[in-house]
């Protein structure tokens, strides 16, 4: 793997870098179809695509998981910061997670992310 990105690297390097004109450039872009058109490539494209496709559900559901576990942090937190939780009704909590999502929503960050 990072034989191939030191490879990759070094073509964009020379592609971007190269002042020859446009001759190094339509040999390496012929490289790059001979090698694209390669059986050995194909396969391995192909075995990559079908390891993804069956690890696909796999990743969905640690996502889910993730996201529910997550979810569960966060409302028990803001449950817990009022009055304990003790004693709240459902509805009560669903406010106090609502009003501290607004209350992000209104005091976070504004604009696009650095």
């Amino acid at each position: 793997m990072k034989r191939l990105l030191i490879v990759t690297a070094g073509a964009v390097g020379f592609l971007l870098g190269s002042r020859a004109g446009r001759g190094p450039y339509e040999q390496f872009m012929r490289a790059i179809g001979q090698l694209k058109d390669d059986p050995r490539v194909q396969a391995k494209a192909h075995e990559g695509a079908q390891f993804v496709r069956e690890q696909a559900p796999v990743v969905a559901d640690k996502v889910a998981d993730a996201a529910r576990t997550a979810t569960d942090k966060v409302t028990s937190a803001v449950s817990g910061s009022a009055d304990g939780g003790a004693g709240d009704t459902g509805q009560a909590r669903e406010d106090r997670v609502e009003e501290a999502v607004q209350f992000q929503r209104d005091h976070g960050p504004k604009g696009p992310l650095p």
